[in-house]
C-alpha cells in the first residue's frame, strides 16, 4: 500500500512529493540491507572456495574428468575449464579464462552462450529457492538449457572445432598476492551489492508509490503473454533482464516476502530468468572480445520461453490429472 493511499484513507492532508520520496527510502533501506547481507553471506564463502580450488589446481583436475562429455558436443577439453569456472563465479572470471586459454572464435561463441546460462549457480539458485522454486529443478533447467544451446549451435554454426593448446599450464602465483587480489575483488563486489540492492528496492518502492509501474509495463504485456509469464511478473522480468538475477533477485525476495508475488507466478518467472537474464552487461562483455551479439542473446530468449511453456503444460497436466482422480473417487 502506498504512502499516499494510506494518508488519503485516514483523511489526512496529502503529503508532499519530498515526504513520499523520503518514506520510500526509509522503508526500503532496512529490507535492502537485510537482503544485501544475505547475498554477501552466500557470495563470500562461495567465491573464496572457488579461489582455493583454482589456486591449488583442483578445477583443472575436475575439468579433465568431464572433458569427454564436452567432445560429444564439439567442444575441446579446455572448454570444460571455462564452464566449470562459470558454475561458481561471474562472467568477468569466464572472460579472463577464455582469453587466457586462447580458445577459438567458434568454440568461444558456443561457450559464451553456455556460460551466460549457467554462471553463478550456487548464489543464483539460492535466490530462486527463496522466491519459491525447487533448487534442483533450477540447476537442472540451467544445465540442460546450456547443453541444448551448445548442441544446437554446434550443428548450426559454420566451421570446425579448432583445438587450442590442450596442455595449458596455469600461471603460478604466491598465495599471499593471490589472496590479496581476491580480497580486493571481494571488496568491490561487496560495495556493489550493498549499493545496487538498496538502490533497486528504493526505485521499485518509488515506482509503486507513484503508480508508475503499470505504465512502464503496459507495452510489454503482449510479449509477456507470448513468453507464458503472468502480467504481474513484468517489472521483475525487466529488472532481471537489465541487472541480472543476483541483483534483481533482491526485489523478487522482497515482493515474495510481502505477499505481492505468488509462489506459482514466481516459479514461472524463475524458469524464464534462470535461462535468460542480464541481457545487457553480460553479453556486451563477450561482444568486447569479438563474439556476435545476436547469438549471445536470442538462443537464451527462445530456450527460456520453451522452458516456461513446458512448466505451464506440466502444471496443466497435473491439474487435469487431479480433477480426473477426484471424479473417479466421486463415481465409486
Amino acid at each position: 500500500m502506498s504512502c499516499f493511499f494510506t494518508f488519503r484513507k485516514m483523511n489526512i492532508e496529502k503529503p508532499t512529493i519530498g515526504k513520499r520520496l523520503a518514506y520510500c527510502v526509509k522503508t526500503s533501506l532496512p529490507q535492502g540491507t537485510k537482503t544485501a547481507v544475505w547475498l554477501l553471506k552466500l557470495t563470500i564463502p562461495v567465491t573464496f572456495a572457488v579461489f582455493l580450488l583454482d589456486f591449488f589446481g583442483i578445477l583443472n583436475v575436475i575439468a579433465g574428468w568431464v572433458a569427454p562429455l564436452f567432445k560429444l558436443i564439439g567442444l575441446s577439453g579446455q572448454a570444460s575449464i571455462v564452464l566449470i569456472t562459470s558454475f561458481f563465479t561471474n562472467i568477468y572470471s569466464v572472460i579472463a579464462v577464455i582469453t587466457t586459454l586462447g580458445i577459438g572464435h567458434r568454440e568461444g561463441t558456443i561457450l559464451a552462450v553456455m556460460c551466460l546460462i549457467s554462471h553463478a549457480l550456487i548464489v543464483e539458485t539460492a535466490i530462486q529457492k527463496r522466491t519459491g522454486s525447487t533448487p534442483w529443478r533450477m540447476v537442472l533447467t540451467r544445465m540442460s538449457a546450456s547443453f541444448i544451446a551448445a548442441w544446437s549451435l554446434n550443428l548450426l554454426l559454420p566451421g570446425e572445432l579448432v583445438v587450442a593448446n590442450e596442455n595449458f599450464i596455469r600461471e603460478t602465483q604466491a598465495f599471499s598476492p593471490a589472496l590479496i587480489n581476491w580480497l580486493a575483488d571481494m571488496a568491490i563486489t561487496t560495495v556493489k551489492i550493498l549499493i545496487l540492492v538498496n538502490l533497486l528496492l528504493i526505485i521499485q518502492r518509488i515506482l509503486n508509490e507513484f503508480g508508475l509501474i503499470k505504465w512502464i509495463l503496459k507495452p510489454f504485456i503482449p510479449l509477456l503473454r507470448i513468453m507464458g509469464l503472468p502480467a504481474n511478473t513484468g517489472f521483475l522480468w525487466m529488472v532481471a533482464y537489465t541487472l541480472g538475477l543476483s541483483y534483481g533477485g533482491a526485489i523478487m525476495i522482497s515482493q515474495a516476502e510481502e505477499g505481492k508475488l505468488s509462489k506459482e507466478d514466481a516459479d514461472l518467472l524463475n524458469h524464464h530468468i534462470a535461462v535468460s537474464h542480464s541481457q545487457l552487461e553480460d553479453p556486451l562483455l563477450f561482444v568486447a572480445i569479438g563474439y556476435p551479439i545476436f547469438i549471445l542473446i536470442w538462443p537464451r530468449v527462445l530456450l527460456a520461453i520453451f522452458f516456461v511453456w513446458v512448466r505451464r503444460f506440466e502444471i496443466w497436466f497435473k491439474m487435469a490429472h487431479k480433477k480426473t482422480s477426484f471424479r473417479r473417487k466421486l463415481t465409486f
